[in-house]
């Protein structure tokens, strides 16, 4: 008994991650607005309201004085921390899904594929994560890593070859009996 891997394509990839960055987008959503909204309260109750009232010039000088020098490097941390945090929860995400038992994120659930290595084993949370990282260079390359999974042989991209991972269908390992006899 024999078993054949059918790879995943490019558009079944796509549409898998295109369903989780609307997953991850609506969790951001849900955790950034009550944040959000408690930053701009605080600063603008530090404001004065009568200069916000008669706001009619084309640029406005925010940084007269050292509050809001401060007031500003605030702001610039609190968007570096979510910076920090948008990149450390889309990590864990994909690693942590891919390196699991369903060897799948929820979009790839979803449209039914996995990552597997190049044996079609489970890969561990390591290669998991370096998969991941280097999406960041399939992505700096004008998205050509992405695109290379249309036109390589095992339909990989530039992330799956560097990490030695496969995308397959999730049943796409078809038992096919053995005729010749």
């Amino acid at each position: 008994m024999n078993t054949q891997i059918k790879y995943a394509g490019f558009w079944k990839r796509f549409l898998a991650h295109l369903i989780d960055q609307l997953i991850l987008g609506f969790a951001r959503l849900i955790l950034f607005i009550p944040i959000w909204f408690f930053v701009l309260v605080g600063y603008f109750s530090q404001q004065n309201i009568e200069e916000f009232n008669s706001f009619t010039k084309v640029s406005y000088q925010m940084l007269d004085d050292e509050m809001s020098i401060a007031v500003m490097s605030i702001f610039i941390f609190v968007i570096i921390g979510f910076i920090m945090i948008n990149i450390t929860a889309d990590w864990l995400y994909y690693a942590l899904m891919e390196s699991s038992k369903k060897q799948a994120t929820l979009g790839k659930m979803i449209v039914g594929i996995k990552v597997t290595d190049m044996m079609g084993n489970r890969i561990g949370f390591g290669k998991a994560t370096g998969r991941y990282f280097g999406k960041i260079l399939s992505g700096l390359i004008l998205g050509i890593g992405y695109v290379m999974a249309a036109f390589t042989e095992k339909k990989q991209a530039l992330h799956d070859i560097l990490s030695n991972c496969l995308v397959v269908d999730s049943f796409s390992l078809i038992n096919i009996e053995n005729t010749s006899g």
